[in-house]
């Protein structure tokens, strides 16, 4: 059905009437940017990204090893503040959720564009973190995520200034807190300034394309309850690990669709406090998703059925704790809207032909759950996401932080 509607129409849903003037087809945005690219003082930033390839390295490796779990950011943050009030920047402040938020006034007549990259990593408080480089990558637990696109931004920033490069809108910078957990920073940020913001990008993962829309996410906590006892006690009654683990057989037995792009996952488990005990309340974690709300759904009544029912067969009872929802994100027309055709235009600019996915997994969501054009994307490639082998690739991260600081120019217009 969404096919069928007049694209123009759908255009009107996510654009104000002034911006309909600058949709163009991405071939004309192409021609605009490379208008661009050839001026003086865009040359002049992007040198400065070439001259500084060592120093820029040295930065993103400090400021990987400053550990910054989810919910305890702040030592990251006093030592990203500090480099940022070095910049004359019009204003450096922390918001009610302790985002640190740096604002680069334009000369007026432009549109305010958010620039975020979350500060927080997944490891665990204490974690000593040391940067190791081999074979042209730099490895280190929170090196690529989300590291890599704070030393982004901190980097145009610098590039902007050294070319005295001035644009007609506001460039706000948006280093958020607990965007691996509660998504509270992101949240709370866009909830106190939705009414001002034109166009919100997410910087984190992604380098040779980008997301537009965001991916549904539900975490559950599942518990079986049941009267417990000792090893030797009298069974039946079983320990509650029994219907757990049996549900959990099942559900990973669900046919989850491939298209819409979906998942699930059990990712944690718990039981008795000690190994000589049945126990009276077994728990397992599931973590689904999908861009489709209505798969989300279905998986859900289906879970429940399973859960029901092995209860049932060992009389006991079913407790399902809800950790968090965040529904598919996504508004009608975005594909091809100015924002994603501008997007895409930037990374052909920079020689990438880009994939552009409708299953974002990050802060960008949380702008198109609120109705502000968004996308997600990155500064460099890396892989092992989340885990102590976490590893970044260093020399596409200089031609990363230019993909940025030209999405900030085109997106902000220049004076």
């Amino acid at each position: 059905m969404r096919r069928s509607i007049c694209p123009l129409a759908l255009l009107l849903v996510i654009l104000p009437t002034s911006a309909l003037a600058q949709v163009k087809t991405v071939a004309q945005y192409i021609a605009d940017l490379k208008a661009i690219t050839d001026r003086a003082d865009i040359k002049a930033a992007n040198d400065y990204i070439d001259r500084n390839h060592e120093s820029i390295l040295h930065e993103w490796i400090a400021i990987t090893e400053i550990n910054a779990p989810s919910g305890h950011e702040q030592q990251r943050a006093k030592y990203i503040e500090s480099l940022l009030r070095k910049y004359h920047l019009d204003d450096v402040h922390y918001d009610s959720a302790r985002n640190l938020i740096a604002v680069r006034k334009g000369t007026g007549g432009g549109p305010m564009i958010v620039f975020d990259a979350h500060m927080d990593t997944v490891f665990q408080p204490g974690l000593q973190i040391k940067a190791t480089i081999r074979d042209g990558k730099v490895y280190a637990p929170g090196i690529g995520d989300d590291t890599r696109n704070v030393e982004a931004l901190l980097t145009t920033i610098r590039a902007l200034n050294e070319a005295k490069i001035k644009t007609k809108g506001d460039l706000v910078f948006v280093f958020t807190v607990e965007e691996e957990t509660t998504f509270r920073g992101v949240k709370t940020y866009v909830n106190e300034n939705k009414s001002k913001i034109n166009h919100y990008i997410a910087l984190d993962g992604g380098y040779e394309g980008f997301t537009y829309a965001g991916i549904g996410i539900n975490w559950y906590r599942h518990h079986f309850i049941g009267p417990g006892g000792h090893t030797r006690s009298r069974t039946p009654p079983y320990s509650a690990t029994l219907p757990l683990a049996r549900a959990i057989e099942r559900i990973y037995q669900l046919q989850v669709p491939a298209l819409p792009s979906s998942n699930l996952n059990i990712g944690m488990l718990g039981g008795s406090e000690v190994v000589n005990a049945k126990a009276s309340d077994a728990w397992f974690t599931v973590d689904l998703r999908s861009t489709s709300n209505e798969v989300i759904a279905d998986l859900e009544k289906q879970i429940k059925i399973i859960l029901d029912e092995e209860a049932a067969r060992v009389a006991m009872q079913v407790k399902t704790d809800v950790i968090s929802t965040s529904p598919a994100a996504s508004i009608p027309g975005h594909r091809e809207s100015y924002l994603v055709r501008m997007s895409e235009a930037v990374h052909r600019v920079m020689g990438f032909d880009p994939p552009i996915t409708n299953s974002g997994s990050n802060n960008s969501s949380a702008a198109l759950l609120a109705g502000i054009s968004s996308i997600s994307t990155g500064a460099g490639p890396c892989d092992g996401a989340h885990s102590l082998a976490e590893n970044c690739e260093i020399e596409p991260l200089y031609e990363g932080i230019k993909k940025v600081l030209l999405l900030e120019v085109a997106l902000t217009g220049l004076h």
